[in-house]
């Protein structure tokens, strides 16, 4: 039963949403998986998606699933690039790893409008500003 399933919270994993320049020297968007934690994350498991409305009508992006053997204590990671279009639709990531052998998971949502400059703040471990949700 789903009430016998223990599930450890998760904390001190955090997504955030940068702009830097990409290959070309360009202003892009990336979303990055930080990991504050002392221990590394295992069989990290991303999955992305957006969905809400634009202009009246009703959006979907493709889904898009992300892994990493490990993620490092106090690391991060980029995960993907997120183009501005899809800033108006709810952004979710949801995210599963192991500690040891216990599996953690927790899903994580950039409301639509919400990845702007007007919410940056200073991230944890990686020394640049940027949209987090933790």
């Amino acid at each position: 039963m789903k009430k016998d399933i223990l599930s450890p919270k998760v904390e001190g994993v955090c997504m955030a949403v940068v702009r830097e320049a990409d290959e070309e020297g360009e202003p892009a968007w990336y979303v990055y998986l930080i990991n504050e934690k002392d221990v590394p994350l295992n069989t990290v498991l991303i999955s992305s998606s957006g969905q809400g409305e634009i202009d009246g009508e009703q959006r979907a992006t493709s889904e898009m699933r992300h892994y990493l053997e490990t993620l490092g204590p106090k690391s991060w990671a980029r995960i993907e690039r997120i183009v501005e279009d899809v800033f108006a639709l709810s952004n979710q990531y949801w995210l599963s790893f192991y500690i040891g052998g216990d599996i953690h998971d927790k899903r994580y949502v950039f409301v639509a409008g919400s990845i702007n400059e007007e919410n940056f703040t200073r991230l944890p471990l990686m020394g640049t500003k940027g949209v987090l949700i933790g």
